[in-house]
Parts: C-alpha cells; structure tokens; sequence
C-alpha cells in the first residue's frame, strides 16, 4: 500500500494542536522513573509513586480509569500530555520521555524488533460485537468490494499501526495481490477529521472506532465497507508496555499498576453504562483540559477480553503483514513481547 499524507494546509490548526502536546511531552520528561528502594520496603508497597503518561483527548483511558476508581492506590499518574498515536505513544515510553504508552501489537513487535528494550504488560484495547473499528465510505460511493479499493485513498490515523494491518489483512484474504494492495494509498489523517475528510471527499474511506465511528454513523450519509470484528472476531487490539529497566526496579509499581489497570477493565465490564458514561464524563470534567464529553454517550464497551491477558496469537494475528511490510522476515517468537507476570488478577501472577 502506498502511504502519504493529506497535503499541507488542510489540517493546519490540528498540527498545531499536535505540536503542542508534543511540546507538553517535552517540557513534562524530567528523567525516567526509578526506584527509590525506601527503607524497610515490603511487598505492596511501590518502589515510585507517580508515572509520567500521555493521555487521550475527550476520552478516559484505562489507567486514568484505574486511578480514578483507587486502583492504583498511593501511585499517582503525571499527565504531560496527549498522544498523537499509538506507535508515538511506546516510542515516549521506549525512550523514557514516559514511564508507559500504549499501541497496536504490531507497532509493539516493530519497535521491539528494532531494539526498543519495553515489554507489554497487559492488553488495553480490542474489539467485540459493540466495539470495533469500521472503514466507511459515503452512502452513493461506487465502493462496493475489495477490488475497488485499488487506487483509492484511505484515512488512517497513523501508519504502521492497526488500521494498516487491517487493511492489509482484508485485501489479502479478499484475494488481492501484494502489488495490488501496493495501489492502495494510506492518508494519515487525524480521528477527528477523518468523518470530514470522508464527507468532503478528501479521501475515498476513512477508519473510524470507537465514539467518533457512533457520531459519524448516528448524522447518516455514511456507509459501512467493512469492520475488523466481521474479519477477525473477539480480539485485543493493542498493549501497554513499560521499559524492561523500569521493571527490573521497581517491580512492586509494575504489578500495582497492571493489577489497577485489569481491575479497570473489569470494572467497566461489570458496570452498567450508563455509569461507565457518568464516570468517564466526571473524569473530564474535573481534570479541566478544556474537553468535550459530547460523545461519551456513544460509548458501548470496553472491549479488551478477560483481564486484559495477553496471549501469543494477539501478536501471531499479524505475521502475514509483519512479513509483507518487512518488520520481521521470518515467524515470529511471541512469547518474547510480553509478560503476564505482573497482573494479579491473573492465577500465577506475581504478587
């Protein structure tokens, strides 16, 4: 697949918006995070009691989630910031701008491959029946089939992450050739823009999750191609990770933090919505980040499966385009990506 992006000019006023939460990640660093091996420290006691973290713009994350609920117990999140993607995200952590980041499992296998020295410790986003990322294209657009994706533009909102692999995936099994799927571009366009970017016919299809995919489909005029939970089912999307040293030191915060984190996902699974919405909407309105909390009520799910464990097959979904992209060259080892070690809610997790 071709990949470029919308030309310059277009979304001028949210680059700008981009360059000053890349400025706020900045300015927030100080140094990583390390252990203060207080005297007499005890199991349940963390070694560090604030993480530096980016956050999401009008949503709640799962760790703001955790913390909010008393999950976390004495360890604080610093906010520094809001993330412009997912492989951004793991990168600011990889590289101790952030104490942890969050991406797509291929973003995580990419940077891992190259050396990055993280490791996921819990899955923080998937897909269900209610919660699932769609490509729509206008109701009257002559799109109606893989094949006719050849030479159109996509909108996704990063390269290298989920959308890409979906996109590849779906091609693929619709029986597309790689150098067919070489003519399909990809627009990075930001989620914001990209239902205006669909409307206004700046791109062909767009990606759309999560509330902007229910606000979009709620106004009408917008038609579904196809979604990753009709290709691949139940599935977690994407892991948390923290750097390996920022582990091996202080132990005790990982597995507090991992342990609050599946506590959260529990939480919203068990919780009826409409509290989940009103929870979500008290969190933003009393961070006072000049948000909006319009789109909370389309909020269906959490969508990360039980606990938020992760397995071999949420990285192994990807090989054929962790292959056909050349991050790896052969199979991959999943099991050397991440660790359940530290979710407690899990049997054998460390305590």
């Amino acid at each position: 697949m071709k990949n470029r992006t919308i030309p310059a000019g277009l979304f001028s006023a949210l680059g700008m918006a981009a360059a000053v939460a890349v400025s706020l990640v900045v300015s927030g660093c100080g140094g990583p995070a390390s252990a203060q091996s207080p005297a007499g420290n005890t199991a349940g006691t963390p070694e560090v009691t604030e993480l530096r973290y980016e956050g999401s713009a009008n949503s709640v994350t799962l760790p703001e989630l955790a913390e909010d609920l008393g999950y976390l117990g004495s360890v604080k999140l610093n906010w520094v910031g809001n993330t412009i993607s997912g492989p951004a995200s793991i990168q600011s952590a990889a590289t101790g701008a952030t104490d942890f980041g969050g991406a797509f499992s291929g973003a995580v296998v990419k940077l891992i491959e190259a050396g990055a020295p993280v490791t996921a410790v819990i899955n923080y986003y998937g897909e269900d029946d209610k919660t699932f990322n769609g490509f729509y294209v206008t109701q009257d657009s002559p799109i109606r089939t893989p094949r006719d994706l050849i030479g159109k533009k996509i909108a996704v909102n990063t390269l290298g992450a989920h959308s890409d692999a979906v996109i590849n995936s779906y091609l693929k099994r619709n029986g597309l050739t790689q150098e067919d799927i070489k003519q399909v571009q990809l627009v990075v366009v930001p989620p914001n823009d990209t239902e205006e970017a669909i409307r206004r016919g700046q791109v062909d299809v767009g990606a759309l999750g999560g509330v902007l995919q229910d606000n979009a489909v709620a106004k009408g005029g917008l038609r579904s191609l196809f979604n990753d939970y009709e290709l691949f089912g139940t599935f977690a999307g994407g892991q948390l990770v923290l750097r390996k040293d920022f582990i091996e030191k202080n132990p005790e915060t990982t597995r507090i933090f991992t342990t609050g984190v599946a506590k959260a996902i529990e939480w919203e699974r068990s919780t009826p919505r409409e509290e989940v919405i009103a929870r979500f909407t008290n969190i933003i309105n009393k961070r006072q980040r000049s948000e909006s909390t319009a789109t909370l009520k389309y909020w269906k799910s959490v969508g990360v499966p039980s606990k938020g464990a992760i397995s071999d097959e949420d990285f192994s979904r990807w090989t054929d385009w962790l292959k056909d992209t050349g991050i790896v060259t052969g199979d991959i080892t999943a099991s050397k990506y991440y660790t359940n070690d530290f979710n407690g809610l899990l049997k054998g997790a460390a305590s």
